[in-house]
């Protein structure tokens, strides 16, 4: 299933820089407020030491990871709700995504212009926030007044579904995100028409200096501070050092300049797996000699539409599917090892699969 992230922040706080490191991509990188005008965008694959040691014990032709897609958004400014700056092309790139990686600054470099003049995460997070909201709040103001006139008919239907809105609409006034706000059942299909920009889920990455990669410092600490009540993972980075990173083609120099730096893995995994986190998604495995495949689906998914996802034939006319959990897999080492110690299941339409399962289905079309 295709899943899209937008890097989002003020200018020269690290975001084409940081898509640089996940990407390789190579994007503009300048110390001038927009030099990102047009969003570039990536494919980028979920690091998954899974679906390595499947393939180890596999030995496939082909090795199919799972990706995440992701947009690296023109920064914002004061004023962008009403078109300032790159505003509107800002605010349109927002909409299409499914998460918002949201990068502030918390470092202090004299040769890095900040747009405002002073380095403040929670200040540059609040400029971001209140645009966002004055965005949704034009959005939801424009639904409200629809949503009146066809009140006038008298369906109750409707009349509920304005009062709903006049909360939602009080919600964003308090200067509160759409994300926070418990969306009444009768309004869900409202909401996700509106595709309101501050009810997508939020990563924040605290992007610091080298010295800080480590443990932070005071504004990493008061940013986390900040957003504590948000319930939102906060990643702390080094765009510098995920940049040199980056540089080094050979994996194993890779991970000896990580270990040289103190860190246990490069900071992007952790961006990487976060945004695949926050969508409430997992991972399965098909493997086979011809390939050893990832595959994205959400959380409860039942067996079909596991299947589905594969192909919409595997679920038209899903029979069954046989089921290896990842853990016994590595244990005994092969699908046939498996079966021979019991560890291979058959499961019907009801089956939740499973994160890490290892998965071969039945069908018949």
């Amino acid at each position: 299933m295709a899943l899209k992230c937008g890097i989002v922040g003020l200018p020269n706080v690290g975001k084409s820089t940081l898509f640089n490191a996940l990407t390789a991509a190579k994007a503009l990188a300048a110390n001038y407020p927009f030099a990102t005008k047009d969003p570039n965008v990536g494919i980028i694959t979920v690091p998954d030491t899974r679906l390595d040691e499947l393939s180890r014990l596999v030995n496939p032709q082909k090795v199919i990871p799972t990706t995440v897609e992701i947009v690296d958004i023109a920064g914002l400014i004061k004023g962008a709700s009403k078109g300032e700056g790159l505003g509107n092309q800002f605010l349109a790139n927002i909409r299409e995504v499914d998460a918002i990686v949201h990068v502030v600054r918390c470092f202090v470099d004299d040769n890095v212009v900040h747009v405002d003049g002073k380095v403040d995460p929670v200040a540059d997070k609040e400029i971001i926030d209140m645009e966002l909201i004055f965005k949704d709040i034009e959005t939801v103001e424009k639904r409200l007044e629809k949503l009146k006139k066809n009140a006038k008919s008298g369906d109750k239907a409707i009349t509920k579904q304005v009062e709903v809105c006049k909360e939602l609409l009080g919600h964003l006034e308090d200067e509160k995100p759409a994300r926070s706000w418990e969306v009444d059942p009768t309004f869900e299909e409202v909401m996700r028409e509106m595709m309101l920009l501050t009810a997508k889920p939020v990563i924040y990455v605290c992007n610091v200096d080298e010295e800080s990669a480590l443990s932070g410092n005071d504004m990493t600490k008061a940013f986390a501070a900040e957003v504590a009540d948000e319930n939102a993972e906060v990643i702390r980075i080094s765009a510098a050092i995920e940049a040199d990173i980056i540089e080094l083609d050979d994996p194993e120099e890779r991970m000896e300049f990580v270990k040289e730096m103190g860190l246990d893995e490069p900071g992007v995994n952790r961006v990487i797996r976060a945004c695949y986190s926050i969508l409430n998604l997992i991972t399965y495995f098909t493997a086979g000699e011809k390939e050893v495949r990832a595959w994205t689906i959400v959380k409860e998914t039942k067996a079909p539409g596991a299947a589905g996802v594969i192909h919409t034939d595997f679920e038209k006319g899903f029979i069954r599917a046989e089921v290896i959990h990842y853990d016994d897999y590595v244990e005994h080492g092969s699908e046939a090892a498996c079966k021979d110690a019991g560890k291979l299941s058959i499961e019907g339409k009801e089956y939740t699969v499973q994160d890490g399962d290892v998965m071969h289905f039945r069908f018949n079309v």
